[in-house]
């Protein structure tokens, strides 16, 4: 998709309205939402809105999903597992497991921690195992 819009910075080097050639003292601006056409000026760009609308919406479309739908950076290690979260560059947050050779981030630890207490009956007090003196 951006290959597009790379070739039309060397074809399209005039303006998409009056047909301007671009020359040392005439410096065409684009269309900041597509990137696809060039423009002389403000007037020049208001004259083509009507032909070039429908192109610069599909176009500016595509961009956003593009960005949306980008790749993560080959730093990026994947998700964990058991909660689907990306795992965090810091080695220190995730763990190796050896059973499965799978990484997963620390966040289970956590989890665990928080069921087991929850599950995990309230000792009675000492008062009330004695016969409810308070000694």
């Amino acid at each position: 998709m951006s290959g597009g819009a790379e070739e039309s910075d060397d074809t399209m080097m005039f303006c998409a309205s009056c047909g301007i050639a671009e020359v040392d003292d005439i410096k065409l601006k684009k269309c900041t939402a597509c990137d696809l056409v060039k423009y002389c000026s403000v007037k020049c760009q208001r004259n083509h809105r009507p032909q070039h609308k429908r192109a610069c919406k599909k176009r500016a479309a595509e961009l956003r999903d593009e960005i949306l739908f980008k790749q993560p950076e080959s730093r990026d290690l994947g998700d964990c597992p058991i909660c689907f979260l990306p795992l965090p560059i810091d080695h220190t947050k995730s763990t190796l497991m050896a059973c499965c050779s799978k990484t997963i981030c620390n966040g289970w630890d956590y989890a665990n921690m928080i069921r087991e207490t929850e599950e995990r009956p309230i000792l009675p007090s000492l008062n009330t195992r004695i016969g409810g003196r308070n000694e």
